[in-house]
Parts: C-alpha cells; structure tokens; sequence
C-alpha cells in the first residue's frame, strides 16, 4: 500500500488556503483564497471523504461553516449569523444587488459573531462559537443545532473573556467513545461531557494544589485550580484519557481525563505560549513553541525561533531550532496553528502571524519553510490522504 498525498489546510485572515504536497512530503503546492477571503479562524478535513469544512466570519460577514465536497476546490457556506453587510444591504437595495445578498432568515441571528473551532466526534460535526457556545451538525455542516447542556452550564454566568473574547476554541474528541469529549474556553477552563453533551463536567482542578506556589498573574493557577486561560488542548493517543494543554500561564499534563492537571512548565524558557501537539503514536512526545510573555511582545525568546520537545511527559525538555530563523525572529504562532501528520517519523506543522509555514518531517529535529507569504495564519491542520491500493510498502 502506497501512502497517498498531504495536504495542509490553512486558515488565515483574509481566507482559507489548501497547501497540497506529494507522497514524500515534497513539491508543496497553494491554492487560495478559499471562502470568499472570510476571516477563516479554523479548517479541518475528513481523510476518508475528502471533505474539508472552515468556520470564521465576524463582524462584516457574520458567523458561518464553509464546506468542500472536492478536498478544496469548490465551497460553499452556510451562513449562521448576521454581520454589518446584512444591515447595511437591507437599507441599501444597490448594495444588496452588489454583493448578491438575500433577505435570508438566518438560524441563530446575531447571537454570536464567529465560528472559531471545529470538530468531528464520531459522525457529528461541532462548531465552537464566540462568545462561547458549542453547536453540533448530524448532516455534514449543512444545519446546526446549540448544545444547550453546555450553554446551560451552572458556571455559565462567571466565565469571564480573554484577550480574544470569551471564546470556545478547542475540541478534543475521544476516538474510541464518540460520546466523550473535552472542550477549553477562554477564560473559562475545560469542560468534558460524556454523555454526548448533554451534562458537562468543569475540570480544571490542580493534582497537587498545597504544592502550587502563588502568582500574581490574574492566569495563573489559584484557588486549587489551574489558570481558566486554556490556549489549547490535545490528547494522547492511547486508551488512556491522558490529556496535554498550553495554559496562558504554563504546559500542564492530566492523567485522568482531566481531573487533575500537573505543571509541567520547568524546562521551557517561557511559562506563556498557545499551541500544543501530541505525537501520533507515542503520549511522552509533545511539542510547543514557547513565546517571551503575554505582555513582552508575543515572540519567541531572545527573538530566536525554537519549537521545544519533550520524550518524557513534560519531565524534560529540548530546544529545536535547526531550519528556524535566530536572528530577529518576532513572529507569533497562535493557539491553532501547529499540527501533525501519522507517518513515520511524524511530520509537525506551524504557522505564523506574519504568513509563513514551517514543516519539520522528523519530529521538529529539522525544519523547513514551506510556504511564505501568506495573510496572518490563524490555523493550521493537516489531512494525511489515505493509503492508496496497489503501490509499494
């Protein structure tokens, strides 16, 4: 069996792009602007299907779920919410004719102004809203429906936004239970329902909290609990419910699904940071790309690039740099812009603010540019083409 191509699904700013490479990893290839050049926040795809959804939207746009049936070169959206074209092109006949716009019912109004998270846990789609909310699609992202049991959460009306607004950005599916899975929210911390979303479970609590030192930091762990500013989550593979998350104040390790969380901060040159990725096959390795503070400027240390490994659940860290620029590096990788591949050795991908796609086919020991130029990257996910029947291997 031959493995199949890549692709790497990018969004960005002013749309979404597909950066599609061979069977080796090799001869990277953009397509682009998809979605209408909509703020598109995230991108992900089915492997099987060929099937790539993106949400975004805003302000102007509205919230909305774009989908491709034909792994990127076709799409079409499904309008959520209103924007400011709405209420300008219902007062404007000329406008409205210009942009092609219809007085359409949309389902969900004005009660949020972004898609910023998407998903798949067994055969259903969800969407993470801003302000935070969680919606479900049965039918592929053609229509929507709220998950009210998170919406009706106790703690609902104390959660507080971050810096981006009360957002939910990340969702963490369980692969062996399609009714389990995990959500973060900032400022809020991680959710987890087992049910399919009908009860979540708040679980942000430290394993050692006697043990956890004070900060002044308003995100930093207090009270028994690790700081509410998840940036993002990921779960080990494995049966183990071993989960890993990059806090606005510091990388934490949960062995329990949650439950419990432990710092694993020490080693890395900064306790701030947004992504994390976890090895395909092994729950030990993970990567982050530390920045120099929320209020120092957001880059990587000393302005040199390194994404940091650990083979060892976070008791040890490595800088890896070789490939990434060290001089004069003020670049910043946001919550949702590192991703991986399933080959061996596992491929690992980040994007940056300032356009650029860097590839590391060896697990990060060296890195590539594969792409530049860019708008703003907001995310980066990679969909690894099934293997193809006839070839070698």
């Amino acid at each position: 069996m031959a493995q199949g191509g890549i692709k790497v699904l990018v969004g960005t700013t002013k749309g979404a792009f597909v950066v599609s490479g061979g069977t080796d990893r090799d001869g990277w290839e953009v397509t682009g602007p998809h979605c209408n050049g909509w703020p598109i926040n995230h991108v992900i795809g089915d492997p099987e299907t060929g099937t790539l959804w993106a949400g975004g939207g805003g302000a102007w746009h509205g919230a909305g779920v774009w989908r491709s049936a034909d792994g990127g070169t076709s799409w079409q959206v499904t309008r959520l919410t209103k924007g400011t074209m709405d209420d300008w092109a219902a007062k404007d006949a000329d406008f409205a004719r210009m942009i092609g716009w219809t007085d359409t019912a949309l389902p969900f109004a004005d009660d949020f102004s972004q898609i910023w998270s998407l998903g798949q846990s067994g055969d259903t789609l969800y969407a993470g809203t801003k302000p935070a909310s969680l919606l479900q699609s049965t039918d592929g992202g053609v229509s929507w429906s709220l998950v009210e049991g998170l919406t009706n959460h106790p703690s609902a009306g104390s959660w507080n936004p971050g810096a981006a607004g009360l957002v939910l950005h990340t969702i963490v599916a369980d692969p062996y239970n399609p009714a389990k899975m995990w959500i973060g929210i900032s400022a809020a911390g991680v959710f987890a329902t087992e049910d399919g979303g009908q009860t979540w479970e708040r679980r942000n609590r430290l394993s050692n909290a006697e043990a956890c030192a004070h900060h002044d930091h308003p995100a930093a762990p207090r009270d028994g609990e690790t700081g509410h500013c998840v940036h993002n989550m990921m779960r080990a593979p494995g049966s183990e419910d071993v989960l890993y998350q990059q806090n606005h104040h510091g990388v934490w390790r949960s062995s329990d699904g949650g439950r419990s969380w432990d710092e694993i901060t020490a080693g890395l040159p900064s306790t701030f940071g947004f992504p994390i990725r976890v090895h395909p096959r092994d729950p030990d390795t993970i990567w982050t790309l530390p920045l120099n503070g929320d209020s120092a400027g957001r880059f990587p240390p000393d302005a040199a690039a390194a994404v940091w490994r650990s083979r060892d659940g976070g008791q040890s860290w490595q800088a890896l740099r070789e490939g990434l620029p060290q001089k004069s590096c003020y670049f910043t990788v946001l919550r949702q812009a590192m991703a991986g591949d399933g080959r061996d050795p596992a491929g690992i991908y980040f994007g940056t603010n300032s356009g650029s796609v860097f590839a590391s086919l060896d697990e990060g020991d060296t890195w590539q540019e594969i792409v530049r130029h860019l708008p703003t990257i907001l995310s980066v996910e990679v969909v690894d083409a099934p293997p193809q029947a006839g070839g070698a291997g």
